[in-house]
């Protein structure tokens, strides 16, 4: 069986956010087995499970993808939107517009220290949207 659930989150600023609470609190009850797919709904921002012990690991994620994929290169071509808009999308398919965790005795089965992680890649804060999809 699978259920599916949509929601949009706040506007975020660019950076990592910790979206666990925001994802649990949209689906009423987890079965006690199955698997919890989170599906990012846009070119520019993307989801990913990493560390949430320590807030410095965000801040490095930040600065590395900034590092990696520069705004205002030369070659590129897509601006329409500003000099954000092509490097988020670059990011974003690095990081992936999808994860997928396993349920167990009704929780998440995510590591001690790992959380849900909004990726957003743009400067100006936006709205986005997930889709849950939660199959038992």
């Amino acid at each position: 069986m699978v259920s599916h659930f949509h929601t949009t989150l706040p506007a975020y600023g660019r950076g990592f956010h910790l979206i666990t609470r925001d994802i649990l609190h949209v689906v009423p009850e987890l079965p006690q087995n199955g698997i919890m797919h989170v599906f990012i709904k846009h070119t520019s921002a993307g989801i990913t499970i990493n560390e949430n012990a320590d807030p410095s690991v965000l801040v490095d994620f930040e600065s590395y993808f900034n590092h990696i994929v520069k705004e205002r290169m030369p070659f590129i071509t897509h601006d329409m939107e500003g000099p954000d808009d092509m490097p988020a999308h670059i990011k974003s398919t690095l990081v992936g517009s999808s994860i997928s965790i396993p349920i167990e005795n009704g929780r998440l089965s995510l590591g001690t220290w790992q959380g849900i992680y909004l990726c957003e890649f743009r400067n100006a804060p936006h709205q986005r949207s997930l889709v849950i999809s939660v199959y038992s």
